[in-house]
């Protein structure tokens, strides 16, 4: 199975940027994250300091199943600040497989100023959406087509992970990946009654 990144920069939303590596990893899909500065110690937009996997100057990123981007600010601008990950995107946008997600501020910020997000459906966090040129603006909270799985926020973060399994492995190994978790399941436990 393909490699999926999930791409760091100082400022990262916590929530957004540590959900889909859980998810996918529970869904057996390869996920590492990636440093863009040059430390691998990368620190949230909360304070919450983590070790990426790998930092993006020293990672080859050949055949990549999904290219991952939290929001967060000023997470999502440093992304888009980073010149190298332009390029990584833009191949990733015209490979016949690539898939890219985003969620909160970077569907406008970063993939919304590339101009890749022209003529499609698209959500970001309320206030960034002037800045999806040419995209359609969605009220929905998570949006997928063949190309992008975006979300609006970091309530979202499960769905919008659970979506990108559901994309990559389908929709019967999301709600697998969702019931291991207690977020439904076939045989629902009624809380008021089991708590009492």
């Amino acid at each position: 199975m393909r490699e999926s990144y999930v791409f760091l920069a100082d400022g990262f939303e916590e929530v957004e940027a540590l959900t889909p590596v859980d998810v996918l990893r529970r869904a057996g899909m390869p996920v590492k994250t990636v440093s863009i500065t040059s430390s691998l110690q990368v620190t949230g937009a909360h304070g919450v300091t983590i070790t990426a996997d790998l930092i993006f100057n020293n990672a080859l990123f050949k055949d990549a199943a999904w290219l991952i981007l939290p929001g967060g600010m000023p997470g999502a601008t440093n992304l888009y600040d980073f010149d190298p990950l332009h390029g990584l995107l833009q191949n990733q946008y015209d490979s016949p497989v690539g898939r890219i997600a985003a969620i909160c501020a970077s569907p406008a910020v970063v993939l919304g100023q590339m101009g890749l997000l022209k003529g499609r459906e698209a959500t970001c966090y309320p206030g960034f959406e002037d800045m999806m040129e040419g995209a359609i603006h969605s009220e929905k909270r998570v949006v997928a087509d063949s190309k992008f799985v975006l979300g609006a926020g970091p309530a979202l973060a499960l769905k919008w992970s659970l979506a990108i399994v559901e994309a990559e492995l389908g929709r019967e190994k999301a709600d697998n990946v969702a019931a291991g978790m207690l977020l439904y399941s076939k045989n629902r436990i009624d809380v008021d009654n089991y708590f009492g």
